[in-house]
């Protein structure tokens, strides 16, 4: 398992090969991830614990915004603008297609933005 800090929380990499990469999340409560969309990677999100904030869409200005709690889950196809914010602390579990790189940034809190 590889564990990569990030400035909202952590990823728990627990797997990775050439079908499907599994990571467990923690999202610190009113911390949030970039807005970003993938251009192939396809994602299903499994809220293990605490209350999380995502914001999904075609377009940047017409995002549906939906709280997430324990047992809720929700499938990002590529190409969907996305974004995931704690509403508390909270963990999940993000069951992916392998694409590890595939990520567009379009905002970023943490200055991370690659257009």
């Amino acid at each position: 398992m590889k564990i990569i800090d990030k400035p909202w929380g952590k990823e728990e990499l627990l797997e990775i090969n050439d079908h499907y990469m599994v990571k467990k999340l923690t999202m610190w409560k009113g911390h949030r991830c970039s807005l970003q969309y993938h251009k192939q990677k396809k994602e299903t999100i499994y809220v293990l614990s605490g209350q999380l904030k995502i914001y999904s869409g075609p377009v940047e200005n017409k995002l549906t915004v939906k709280i997430y709690g324990p047992n809720d889950t929700i499938t990002l196809l590529p190409g969907t603008i996305h974004r995931m914010e704690g509403v508390e602390d909270c963990v999940y579990l993000e069951a992916s297609t392998p694409q590890i790189e595939d990520v567009v940034r379009i905002q970023d809190d943490y200055n991370r933005t690659k257009l």
